[in-house]
């Protein structure tokens, strides 16, 4: 029987699934090394985004238990043990990149997590760096977490800002963790209010996106980016229909692009729009994906942004909190019909939170590549 060359046995690797691969890891000491190669891990992890493979939701409940489900085949799920092996920890997701997630938990830890491989990091602590500020100040706090493909680096964005009473006092603070030296440093500051008590930034372009007001008057919502290769703050633009101050809109990521969801009166209904940025950076490209009324969306809050697209990108997937009966629920969008379907997923309760990820081999503590 003829031997595969090395390329080819690659070649077939780089479609599985990573549950199959670390299970392969044990026929061989010479397929162990080429699973834990970091070239490999990076080919199977391009793979798997480039054709919209090895995705998963994970979804927690009762604030510390934690489901992976295929997406694409909800039946399929798998129950997650919480890292450091603590049972009924609260942990808060703070970030998802390339199947890597930073989490927090109710002790204040920081903590990178991958759910495929069950390894973890926690974060060394660092101190909030602020002069003496007056008694009555409200303290908010902020993270974005993303790839920086220049470094080959993880990096975790976090701002800290203090809001005196009556806006008499204000003072802010950004800090990046770096995963390659594990350790983080003071950036140049954001200077500008958020608008939430606890804002997570939402990665597009390996840019984080945070929306903040210019003053603490304003009425005004701007969306800014964090390059995580510049570490530099600018202003991205919206559409011009964002102006209106009679339209509710908000900003995530779907699929790699930015997605904005924008939700006003029409004739007396409710409609729900959904704009997505086909290239990034150009204003002119911000393109309408879909349009629905309120009562089409199942009578849930029509400001919801969607999750993502299908395998084949004829579906969105969309999170929503029903208001009829309380309850959480995932449901498909056909662009084509504009059917509803609904998702089911086995094992959780009627509330819950979701986050999206990538099934991926990226370890902690990486080594540089070789050649490096």
């Amino acid at each position: 029987m003829a031997t595969l060359s090395h390329d080819m046995t690659l070649d077939i690797l780089r479609c599985l699934s990573v549950n199959d691969l670390l299970r392969f890891k044990c026929v061989s000491k010479f397929w162990c090394s080429w699973i834990e190669d970091p070239y490999f891990i990076k080919l199977h992890l391009s793979y798997s985004l480039k054709t919209n493979t090895n995705r998963s939701l994970i979804v927690r409940y009762c604030k510390y238990q934690f489901l992976s489900v295929n997406y694409d085949s909800p039946k399929t799920t798998r129950r997650l043990k919480q890292p450091l092996s603590e049972q009924k920890k609260y942990i808060q997701i703070l970030g998802s990149c390339n199947g890597l997630l930073a989490v927090e938990d109710d002790d204040g830890r920081i903590l990178l997590w991958n759910p495929s491989t069950r390894k973890y990091q926690v974060l060394p602590s660092t101190e909030i760096e602020f002069p003496s500020p007056p008694i009555r100040c409200s303290r908010s706090t902020y993270y974005g977490f993303g790839y920086d493909p220049v470094s080959d680096d993880y990096k975790l964005l976090r701002i800290v800002q203090l809001l005196g009473a009556k806006d008499e006092y204000f003072h802010s603070e950004a800090k990046v963790y770096s995963l390659r030296s594990n350790s983080w440093r003071r950036i140049k500051d954001f200077c500008f209010y958020f608008i939430s008590y606890r804002q997570l930034g939402f990665l597009a372009n390996n840019v984080l996106h945070l929306l903040a007001f210019k003053t603490p008057e304003s009425s005004k919502k701007d969306l800014f980016g964090f390059d995580l290769r510049s570490e530099e703050f600018s202003l991205v633009e919206l559409p011009d229909f964002c102006l209106d101050e009679n339209i509710y809109f908000d900003v995530k990521a779907m699929g790699g692009y930015l997605c904005l969801s924008a939700t006003y009166w029409e004739l007396g209904d409710i409609v729900a729009d959904v704009w997505i940025m086909k290239e990034y950076g150009v204003k002119e490209s911000w393109v309408k994906l879909m349009s629905s009324t309120y009562p089409d969306l199942l009578l849930c809050s029509p400001s919801e942004v969607p999750l993502a697209f299908s395998k084949n990108g004829d579906k969105v997937l969309f999170h929503f909190k029903l208001n009829r009966d309380r309850r959480d629920s995932l449901v498909w969008y056909d662009l084509g019909s504009k059917r509803i379907e609904e998702v089911g997923i086995r094992g959780v309760p009627i509330v819950y939170d979701v986050d999206l990820y990538v099934e991926s081999l990226v370890p902690l503590n990486q080594k540089p590549p070789r050649g490096n």
